[in-house]
């Protein structure tokens, strides 16, 4: 089967995005190897949400388009959390806002008509899953309101918001691989469930960094960090001030 080149770089980005995530969540924080596959993961969910979006419109699939859509704000207001001092805000969040209700809005509408279809698909996406897409989104829409009505997040909040997000966008990528396409993949691995495992692992590891950097404590909050880094916005020796864990 010939794949047209938009669609094979689409491809291309999500296995990357999956690769270069995972790596990232595994390297030891703050290292040179995390920085790298972090800045990697970065560019590469950027990609994977812009051609999704833009095949989606093609094709005439909404809930793709907002998919792709979807994917590009997380990365991206995650990588803007780690990038600026702590507290501050810019027109890129009001911005980012607008994008996210937008968004939150067109899965709530989605999700309606699929559940009132004869199928209960949209786009052969399930109900249930449009309106869960559509709470996160709209619950990303609040903690926009929250940051911009603070000016701005800092210490643990700051780190959780980075965290989520990012993490959220890996499992988008991860179930689009593994779950969409499921005859890539050997018969051990899809009777075995291991492709579902790999797909909801991003949501297992936020919940762990989210309960130790919130509810354990693990965090402690020190000066504002300066690098641009888009993964932890912290160098080596700012990751081991905070005492981050490993």
């Amino acid at each position: 089967m010939s794949l047209s080149p938009l669609l094979l770089f689409h491809i291309c980005a999500g296995t990357t995005g999956v690769l270069s995530g995972f790596l990232a969540v595994f390297l030891r924080k703050g290292s040179r190897g995390h920085r790298a596959a972090g800045q990697v993961f970065f560019i590469a969910m950027l990609c994977l949400g812009a051609s999704g979006s833009f095949l989606g419109f093609m094709k005439s699939q909404p809930t793709n388009f907002l998919a792709g859509v979807l994917t590009c704000y997380l990365v991206a207001t995650s990588w803007m959390t780690a990038r600026r001092n702590d507290e501050g805000t810019s027109i890129f969040d009001f911005g980012a806002l607008m994008v996210a209700l937008a968004v939150g809005t067109g899965y709530m509408s989605y999700g309606l008509a699929a559940a009132h279809s004869p199928t209960g698909l949209r786009d052969g996406v399930p109900a249930a899953m449009l309106f869960v897409m559509g709470s996160v989104i709209l619950l990303a829409a609040f903690g926009d309101i929250r940051m911009l009505v603070r000016g701005g997040v800092s210490g643990a909040q700051r780190l959780a918001r980075h965290l989520w997000r990012m993490c959220f966008a890996l499992f988008i990528a991860a179930a689009s691989v593994f779950l969409a396409r499921p005859r890539l993949f050997p018969a051990i691995l899809r009777n075995t469930g291991t492709l579902y495992l790999l797909s909801f692992l991003p949501l297992i590891l936020m919940i762990f960094w989210l309960i130790r950097v919130r509810v354990t404590k693990a965090y402690k909050k020190a000066p504002a960090p300066t690098s641009s880094w888009p993964v932890t916005g912290l160098r080596p020796a700012e990751v081991a001030r905070e005492n981050l864990p490993a």
